[in-house]
């Protein structure tokens, strides 16, 4: 056992050993960490599933779907009134000399 080439033999099977150790320990740290993205993911799909089942059980009333209908449609009853707010497409032209201030014009609005 004490030849050399058994102790090559040895030194290289050792090598490989250490080298797929090496790959494991890659591979579940990589496992661990795609463990936390799943499990951020199912925590995600639970709040959206608790949103959801809220959203259901407020449609099953009448106040629920009449909500809806409001916040979709924009939808009065009877006897409301509605503000429309719109934006104007054509905004008046801001004159560029009214915010410059030179010397003289300070003495005109002075003496104004």
């Amino acid at each position: 056992m004490r030849t050399k080439p058994a102790l090559v033999f040895l030194a290289i099977v050792v090598v490989v050993f250490a080298w797929s150790a090496i790959g494991l320990v890659e591979k579940a740290m990589e496992t661990a960490k795609n463990k936390n993205i799943a499990a951020n993911k199912v925590a995600d799909l639970q709040q959206q599933k608790e949103k959801l089942a809220s959203d259901i059980g407020k449609l099953n009333t009448d106040r629920g779907i009449e909500e809806s209908i409001r916040e979709k449609f924009g939808w009065a009853k009877e006897g409301e009134k509605m503000i429309m707010v719109m934006d104007d497409k054509n905004p008046p032209a801001i004159d560029e000399n009214a915010g410059k201030k030179d010397f003289f014009s300070f003495f005109k609005n002075l003496f104004k």
